[in-house]
């Protein structure tokens, strides 16, 4: 089935999830290194049941994370975007992406499309991003996308005992921030 919007950026296609993601999905949720701040390593049931999330956020909230597709291979690359659950400490743009990826810009280049959709889209007057404190190549992303440490956030149950930092902008911030990935 396909539903929602389809972003292109140079590199990428952001998309709704499709099934097809799922393999490439469950192998960052199995990876140490890629799972440890997004709620670690899920086995594959796990892993599918998570995986759903998203399509679920896109039918009921109308805005989910999308996947992020290499337009020249078509190989999934990680996901970004929209995300604010229940009771969650504001309007998130996310990214989680496979380790293979890791290094090449493509979250950058999938976060500044997420962001420009969200202020597009969603009538958001600022975005947070929820990191881990120890997470530096996340707090990294946030920095070039012009977002600063805003403090600490709860999540909600069954995330209460994470640490997680909101960095954030405005949407006036954004406008300004933007302009260095012209």
């Amino acid at each position: 089935m396909d539903f929602g919007p389809i972003l292109e950026t140079k590199r990428l296609i952001l998309r709704v999830p499709q099934a097809g993601d799922f393999e490439r999905y469950a192998e960052v949720l199995g990876n140490e290194d890629a799972a440890r701040y997004i709620g670690g390593i899920q086995p594959r049931a796990a892993a599918w049941r998570r995986f759903l999330q998203m399509p679920g956020a896109w039918v009921v909230q109308g805005f989910g994370m999308f996947s992020v597709v290499e337009k020249s291979s078509g190989r999934w690359l990680g996901q970004a975007g929209p995300w604010k659950p229940d009771g969650w400490p504001g309007n998130e743009v996310g990214w989680t992406f496979h380790p293979d990826t890791w290094g090449n810009g493509y979250a950058t280049e999938a976060a500044v499309a997420a962001i420009d959709w969200a202020f597009a889209n969603l009538g958001w007057d600022d975005v947070i991003h929820c990191i881990d404190p120890g997470n530096v190549p996340s707090q990294a992303l946030a920095q070039r996308l012009g977002s600063r440490n805003l403090g600490a956030v709860k999540l909600p149950p069954p995330f209460e005992d994470a640490l997680s930092d909101a960095w954030g902008q405005t949407r006036a911030e954004w406008a300004e921030n933007r302009k260095r990935f012209a």
